[in-house]
């Protein structure tokens, strides 16, 4: 066995706990931001197709971040409570945007919605797989849920898209 060189760490398969936090805390932000909006935009429409499948999204979203919630404690990560409050926070102020009316929402909105939500659920996903992969490092991982989890970001994703062209088609073109 060779001795590392001073200033380096020796390679091992274990997980870095301190890096793993930070991204899990910084996904939980993501979450905390993709739930708040997802129930936002289920609220805000009542045309169907929308309204139902928003409402089935968003019920997903917040159950995502219940899920990561348990992950984080059963991997010890505590929770930083700032950054969940500071995403929060922009969540709600993203909501106040310019979007071509003084009063009202714009028709436009409901498309860069979904278009937020298709990016956070993406980044999700990510995050999903990442612990995948370390969940054959780390046996507190549950391959099976994670697998899960990875299957429902990818049909999010899909819902999402057909909502997404469906609203384009809705809003920008004409006749």
């Amino acid at each position: 066995m060779t001795t590392p060189m001073p200033g380096t760490r020796p390679q091992t398969r274990g997980v870095r706990t301190d890096l793993l936090g930070i991204y899990l805390n910084d996904h939980l932000a993501g979450a905390t931001a993709g739930a708040g909006r997802s129930r936002f935009a289920a609220r805000s429409h009542r045309d169907q197709p929308f309204a139902e499948l928003l409402r089935r999204l968003a019920s997903e979203i917040a159950e995502d971040r219940a899920s990561l919630l348990r992950i984080m404690q059963s991997l010890g990560v505590p929770r930083r409570r700032y950054k969940v409050a500071a995403s929060g926070a922009a969540e709600r102020v993203g909501r106040l945007k310019s979007n071509g009316r003084l009063y009202g929402r714009s028709p436009l909105t409901l498309v860069i919605e979904l278009e937020f939500l298709r990016l956070g659920v993406k980044g999700k996903e990510l995050g999903w797989r990442t612990l995948r992969a370390l969940a054959e490092a780390d046996g507190r991982l549950d391959e099976h849920e994670l697998d899960g989890l990875i299957a429902r970001a990818e049909r999010q994703m899909n819902t999402l898209e057909e909502l997404r062209v469906r609203a384009v088609r809705d809003v920008l073109l004409t006749g």
